[in-house]
C-alpha cells in the first residue's frame, strides 16, 4: 500500500485519506465519558472513551486521517481508531481524498456497505487496468459520481482531472502511460477504484465470454446486476421501503382506475349464472388468501405441517437429467410455474419458532425434500429475524422466515436482456403459491419486499452475484383474532 501521507520537496503534499461525519449527523459527550451520535431521529452509544478523544471529536467535521492512526501506537490513536470504526458501523461516516484536512475535496467516498473500509493496494507501474463494464458516472445533483453494482463504496468526484482519468480506462492502460506524477491525487484513486472492483486488472478483463472473475460475473448483464444491487438491501446506502419520498409533492393515484369513457358491459349477472352451485375451491381459497403479520407464539408452527407446506408448494415432482436431442440443459418440474422451466429459486429458511426443529438455519433440498442445515453466524441469524419484523412493521419475529434466493444462472445463461425480469416473475409466482398454501392448511404467511443481499451473503459464503434474495416470506400459526 502506498504511504498516502509522504511529501516530495517542490511539490504538493500527497492526498490522504480522512473519515467525516455525515452532515445530517451529529456528535456529542455524556458527563459519563460516552460519545453519543444522533442522526435522523434517533441516537446511538458509541461507548466510553478518553478525554483525548473527546477533545478531537470536532475534528470529524472536516476529517481525522486515518494514515496517522495506523501507523501511531499511541492510546489515544487507538482509541481514536476504535470511534471511527464503530462510527462507520452505523453508517455515520463518509471519507474524503484531500492534500490536507482544510484543503478542498479532491474525491468523497460513500460507503454503500456497512463494513466498507477505504483500502488503498500497492498499484506497480507495468499494472495495467480498465473500468469495469459495471462502472458507470452519472450527475446527481451538482455532482458527478461514479460508481458499481459491485462496488462497496460510490465515489463523488470534485476534481474534474479525475473524470478525464476515468474516462481514459475505457480501454486497457498501464500505470506508466498514464503519465501521473508521484504526488498526484490520481495514483490514490486509482488504487481506491482497484479496491472497490471499479476499475480491474485489464488481463482478466479480457475476452468476449468469461470476463471480470470467471463464469459467474459473465452472465449478468450491467443493467440487470445494477437493478439486483439498487432494488434490495445490503449493498446500497439508499432509503428502502414505505417512506413516501413523494407525500405532500405528487398526489397519489387512485386505488382504483377511472372508468374508461364508453358504455359498460356488467360482468357481475353473467358471472352469477356460471358460478351454479356457488364458488370453486380455488376460488375460495383466493378469497381467504390474506397476509399475516402477528404470530401466535404460544402455538408454533410444527415440522410437519412445515414438511407439507414445502411439499405441497416448492417439492421437485418430475426431472430430466439425461438430456435428449436437441435439448440444453436438465429441467425439472414443481408446483409453480417457471420461466423456461429453469427452476433457479431455492428456498432458505430462518427457524425462529417450529415445534420438532432447531432453532437455526437450513436451505430446503427441493429434490430431496429435505432440510440441510447452514451453520450461519448467530449475529447474523438474529439481523436477519429482526429485518424481517420490521419490514412487516410489527416487533416479534415470525415463526419462520422463507428467504427466497435465485441461482442467476440458471436463467441468464439461456436469456438475453429478459433474465433478471423472468426471476423477478418467477419469484413473484412463487409467493402467490406460498399465499395460496398458507391458507390452506389455516396458517399465516406474508410476503416481504425487503431483502437483505450483503447479509444473506455473509450467511452463506456465497457472493451476491452467484446466488441471492429476491424475495422472503413470513410463515406461521396465525392469531386467531387476526384477518
Amino acid at each position: 500500500m502506498r504511504a498516502a501521507g509522504k511529501r516530495s520537496l517542490g511539490h504538493a503534499a500527497a492526498p490522504a485519506i480522512f473519515a467525516r461525519l455525515l452532515r445530517r449527523a451529529a456528535i456529542e459527550a455524556r458527563a459519563n465519558g460516552e460519545i453519543v451520535a444522533r442522526v435522523d431521529g434517533y441516537s446511538v452509544v458509541l461507548g466510553p472513551f478518553g478525554v483525548g478523544v473527546i477533545d478531537r471529536l470536532h475534528e470529524l467535521r472536516v476529517g481525522l486521517p486515518l494514515d496517522s492512526l495506523a501507523s501511531n501506537n499511541r492510546n489515544i490513536n487507538k482509541e481514536i481508531e476504535l470511534l471511527i470504526r464503530r462510527l462507520a458501523a452505523h453508517g455515520l461516516l463518509e471519507y474524503r481524498l484531500a492534500r490536507s484536512p482544510r484543503a478542498d475535496d479532491l474525491v468523497v467516498i460513500e460507503p454503500q456497505v456497512s463494513d466498507y473500509w477505504p483500502r488503498m493496494p500497492q498499484l506497480g507501474p507495468e499494472d495495467k487496468l480498465v473500468l469495469s463494464r459495471f462502472a458507470y458516472v452519472r450527475r446527481r445533483g451538482d455532482a458527478m459520481v461514479l460508481e458499481s453494482p459491485r462496488a462497496g463504496a460510490l465515489f463523488r468526484i470534485c476534481d474534474p482531472m479525475l473524470t478525464t482519468l476515468v474516462a481514459t480506462l475505457s480501454a486497457p492502460r498501464q500505470i506508466k502511460d498514464l503519465r501521473l506524477q508521484a504526488n498526484s491525487p490520481g495514483i490514490g484513486f486509482l488504487a481506491l477504484l482497484a479496491d472497490c472492483q471499479v476499475v480491474v486488472d485489464a488481463d482478466m478483463a479480457r475476452g468476449v465470454g468469461v470476463r471480470e472473475d470467471g463464469h459467474d460475473l459473465a452472465i449478468w448483464e450491467f443493467q440487470d446486476l445494477l437493478f439486483h444491487a439498487r432494488s434490495t438491501a445490503g449493498r446500497h446506502a439508499n432509503a428502502v421501503g414505505g417512506h413516501y419520498p413523494h407525500i405532500g409533492k405528487i398526489p397519489p393515484l387512485p386505488a382504483v382506475r377511472p372508468a374508461w369513457p364508453g358504455k359498460q358491459i356488467v360482468l357481475g349477472a353473467l358471472g352469477e349464472a356460471a358460478q351454479g352451485a356457488g364458488l370453486s375451491p380455488v376460488a375460495k381459497l383466493l378469497r381467504e388468501r390474506h397476509s399475516t403479520r402477528n404470530f401466535d407464539d404460544q402455538r408454533p408452527i410444527t415440522v410437519a405441517e412445515l414438511s407439507q407446506f414445502l411439499e405441497v408448494t416448492a417439492h421437485v415432482l418430475s426431472r430430466s437429467d439425461d438430456l435428449g436431442a436437441g435439448d440444453s440443459e436438465a429441467t425439472t418440474v414443481r408446483p409453480y410455474p417457471s420461466a423456461g422451466a429453469t427452476y433457479e429459486l431455492e428456498l432458505y429458511l430462518a427457524a425462529h419458532s417450529c415445534e420438532g426443529l432447531a432453532r437455526g438455519f437450513y436451505h430446503y433440498d427441493a429434490g430431496a425434500h429435505a432440510l440441510t442445515p447452514i451453520g450461519a453466524p448467530a449475529d447474523a441469524f438474529d439481523a436477519l429475524l429482526a429485518q424481517a419484523a420490521q419490514a412487516m412493521g410489527v416487533h416479534a419475529a415470525p415463526q419462520v422466515l422463507i428467504t427466497i434466493a435465485a441461482r442467476f444462472g440458471r436463467v441468464s445463461w439461456k436469456y438475453n436482456s429478459i433474465g433478471y425480469a423472468l426471476i423477478l416473475k418467477d419469484a413473484g409466482v412463487l409467493t402467490q403459491t406460498l399465499y395460496l398454501a398458507a391458507a390452506e392448511l389455516r396458517l399465516g404467511g406474508c410476503a416481504i419486499g425487503i431483502a437483505n443481499i450483503d447479509l444473506f451473503a455473509k450467511m452463506t459464503g456465497l457472493n451476491f452475484y452467484i446466488e441471492g434474495p429476491v424475495g422472503q416470506f413470513a410463515l406461521g400459526r396465525g392469531l386467531a383474532t387476526q384477518r
